[in-house]
């Protein structure tokens, strides 16, 4: 087990609720997540993910032990309790290194002031840690948003994060949000997503949903020019739209605005590969892992693709086929990466899972060619193995 780091780390944990109430589950979930973003926005402070912070939802493991599976010294643990217009909130930050806490306090509020809330915690975490943070500076206020869209995106946003069917589920939620309070940078944000990949993976109609995607991208830009989320979602759209330098720009400006932000990391190390800087790429995904421990499936995705750019077919292979491994990418590239250490069967056994999966998807398409297929199927995946990789495979092949 790794000792304890000395530099400035911190995960927070899911706020426990005395409600079985999913609503309430979402809202004590939610809280700790914003404080995640917040708290990552601080100078010198590393931030661990909530995907992995929040895999230790059962407090009966020691804290020290907790800490040492996340690689942090830090950790802010807490309930909260919503009731009629009021809430509660009990927080505490541990160091790990001694089991002693630092700071705890129980606070009580109305509900309309549960932005203010947030804002006081971070503050008070960042006080408490002067003797690590000495140059950190309280974050300016955020803007007032409207509890019932608040409730909404919270709700959205952890659909969004679980999986492609549930971003479909999260969209109606994200836009009842917008319609309630329009200068929601988070859900517009988080709606490009949905319409991209709906767009992408499901046989949905394309420019449709491209327009809309970045639409709502600029307008989270436009509206909140500091929210890293909307950055990096207007990259990952103008990348993949052929406007790669300007994505690439998108990218590293989210990244400046949240240092923390896991998924920027990874997302970043996709674009990288195609612009043939393969080794960054794989120091992007890697340090994407640094903060998020127990990440997302797409996560190996990405890192696997990054292997396979540099040419490390067989590392690809074992990333990919890990037992976490997930999201539409993973069987997607182990196909490649079995293609070229010459596993033919291998590869097509593994492309018709994919396409099983996400029947619409075309290589040509994803790959960037004008011509798109109009029918679904293996044949596409199959051209694709056996014509040595998509436009976009070969592009970085050349690079």
């Amino acid at each position: 087990m790794p000792a304890l780091p000395q530099v400035a780390s911190i995960a927070v944990l899911p706020f426990a609720t005395l409600s079985s109430d999913a609503e309430e589950e979402y809202f004590a979930e939610g809280l700790a997540e914003d404080l995640i973003t917040n708290l990552s926005k601080v100078d010198g402070l590393l931030v661990i993910a909530r995907h992995s912070s929040f895999a230790f939802r059962d407090r009966s493991m020691d804290l020290r032990m907790i800490a040492r599976e996340l690689g942090v010294r830090y950790l802010i643990e807490g309930s909260v309790r919503r009731a009629a217009a009021r809430v509660r909130i009990n927080a505490q930050l541990i160091d790990a290194s001694s089991a002693s806490c630092l700071w705890a306090e129980r606070l009580d509020r109305d509900l309309a002031d549960i932005f203010a809330l947030q804002d006081e915690v971070v503050g008070k975490v960042i006080n408490a840690l002067t003797h690590s943070l000495p140059s950190a500076k309280p974050l300016p206020k955020r803007r007032v948003t409207n509890l019932e869209a608040y409730d909404l995106f919270v709700r959205g946003r952890a659909l969004a994060t679980q999986s492609l069917r549930e971003t479909r589920a999260a969209r109606p939620l994200l836009a009842r949000a917008i319609e309630i309070d329009p200068g929601f940078a988070g859900a517009h944000a988080w709606l490009a997503m949905s319409h991209h990949f709906d767009a992408l993976y499901y046989g949905e109609p394309i420019d449709e949903h491209r327009a809309a995607a970045r639409a709502a991208a600029e307008q989270a830009v436009e509206i909140d020019p500091e929210n890293a989320d909307a950055h990096i979602v207007l990259g990952y759209l103008r990348a993949y739209e052929g406007e790669f330098e300007a994505g690439v720009v998108e990218f590293e400006q989210g990244l400046r605005l949240n240092p923390n932000h896991s998924a920027g990391w990874a997302h970043l190390a996709d674009l990288r590969v195609f612009e043939g800087r393969a080794t960054e790429a794989i120091e992007c995904a890697e340090n994407s892992f640094r903060l998020n421990p127990y990440p997302p499936g797409e996560h190996y995705s990405f890192l696997g693709w990054a292997q396979y750019a540099a040419g490390r077919y067989q590392d690809a292979v074992e990333t990919l086929r890990h037992p976490q491994a997930g999201g539409p990418g993973s069987k997607r590239n182990l196909a490649a990466a079995l293609a070229r250490l010459g596993r033919i069967a291998e590869a097509r056994k593994v492309g018709r899972e994919f396409l099983s999966e996400f029947p619409c998807f075309s290589a040509r398409q994803w790959g960037g060619d004008t011509a798109v297929p109009q029918r679904c199927g293996p044949p596409a995946l199959h051209r694709w193995l056996h014509q040595g990789g998509s436009a976009r495979m070969r592009a970085h092949e050349q690079g």
